[in-house]
């Protein structure tokens, strides 16, 4: 019989053991977190204070989709200023339960901000935006372009 090392702590079937019912610091460790991020950070693009976007752009205007589950209209502030698509959400809950013989307390609060730079060529009057299924969605209409005069010649006396 031989023994095998495995690298990186890594184990086949998920690393699923014995062990890990009564190790809780490495059972939750392996469970919860991911390369030093954990899941929360991963479902916010790497960084827990800015959620997941996409940009697109069409003819005429950008779309942006940014990924915001959980939160309501009222709890969303958008704001644009000096050309920055200013973006952050804020809630909190809390639930206060009394019995007889015991009294438990939850809450939670969750928050972000983002600001994108926008482009010089966009209506910024004209911005329009939607929450619907945990997307806040955005249509931003372009300006029409006016044509380029052709430079203009000076002769030299």
């Amino acid at each position: 019989m031989s023994l095998v090392k495995f690298k990186n702590r890594r184990r086949p079937f998920g690393g699923l053991s014995t062990k890990d019912l009564f190790d809780t610091d490495e059972f939750v460790g392996n469970r919860l977190w991911n390369n030093g991020q954990s899941l929360l950070e991963n479902f916010w693009n790497g960084k827990s204070d800015e959620p997941a976007l996409n940009i697109k752009e069409e003819e005429g205007k950008f779309e942006i989709e940014l990924a915001a589950p959980g939160f309501s209209k009222k709890d969303f502030e958008v704001t644009v200023d000096n050309g920055y698509l200013n973006i952050s959400a804020e809630k909190s809950d809390s639930k206060k339960e009394e019995e007889d013989n015991y009294t438990r307390k939850e809450f939670s609060y969750n928050s972000f901000s983002r600001s994108l730079l926008l482009p010089e060529n966009v209506e910024e009057e004209e911005i329009k935006a939607s929450y619907h299924d945990g997307i806040l969605s955005f249509d931003i209409v372009k300006k029409e372009e006016t044509k380029k005069e052709e430079p203009k010649k000076i002769k030299i006396a």
